[in-house]
């Protein structure tokens, strides 16, 4: 695949009404050869069947884990982008390369926006150049850390989680250090694309924040686990929670939207 090396770059919705989060387990040693992989050839591919590829990353805690989010205007555009993408060229050419490196890539959450503009602000983001084959990617990881923290909730604890993730504990991380990206809760609606499994029978809260390095979210976790407004928050939340929380510590790749 050939692109300019200073094409336009695509318009991108402020917030996804739909997106997906995608955890990939792959073979001991090839997370590098999947980014290498992904961030030449499948970015372009899918934003043209209309997909906006928002992010891919680095797990800092487990090195054989690749992560990464993507977005739809809707289920049923979701279900025409992912047919025209996975029945295209691109992936017929790769698609053996890719697989090659992963053990299990069905660990999916499909999610929308928790409330209005609560998805991902896109505006203004631009992504590295493909560099049209003249040199390689440099892929390096970057100092800045993405975290995702996915809220399992018994049902109908998702409203009352979300509205005091909003009015309560959105501005006392942002007092601390943290930079709110996104919160998304799971969208119910039956799988569109069925021959890609999502996760079924979740009930979720995600929340994404930025920080400039690992040790600045370290220091903001250290620092919300001293203060007292925090705790009765957590104290209050207890009892919504169906199972604790998983958080991802992530890196973006060099071509990753969002950093």
């Amino acid at each position: 695949m050939s692109l300019p090396l200073n094409a336009a770059p695509k318009p991108v919705a402020l917030a996804s009404p739909i997106l997906e989060l995608r955890q990939y387990t792959l073979k001991p040693g090839k997370r590098e050869t999947l980014i290498d992989l992904f961030d030449a050839n499948f970015i372009e591919g899918q934003e043209d069947a209309g997909m906006t590829i928002i992010g891919q990353f680095r797990d800092l805690d487990r090195p054989d884990m690749f992560v990464w989010l993507r977005g739809f205007d809707s289920m049923e555009a979701r279900k025409d982008a992912l047919s025209a993408f996975y029945d295209g060229p691109i992936w017929r050419a790769h698609r053996d390369a890719a697989n090659a490196t992963m053990i299990d890539s069905d660990d999916v959450l499909l999610l929308r926006p928790a409330w209005p503009n609560a998805g991902f602000n896109l505006s203004g983001a631009q992504r590295a150049d493909l560099n049209a084959g003249k040199k390689p990617i440099q892929n390096k990881p970057m100092a800045g850390i993405l975290v995702i923290q996915i809220h399992h909730l018994k049902p109908g604890a998702v409203a009352g989680f979300a509205s005091r993730y909003n009015g309560e504990a959105k501005p006392l991380m942002a007092m601390y250090g943290a930079r709110p990206l996104a919160a998304l809760v799971t969208e119910h609606a039956e799988n569109s694309f069925p021959r890609l499994p999502v996760r079924s029978g979740e009930n979720v809260f995600v929340s994404v924040t930025a920080f400039d390095s690992a040790e600045a979210h370290a220091s903001h976790a250290a620092t919300l686990g001293r203060s007292a407004d925090w705790q009765a928050l957590r104290q209050r939340a207890e009892a919504d929670f169906a199972r604790p929380a998983e958080t991802l510590r992530l890196t973006p790749t060099a071509r990753s939207l969002l950093k």
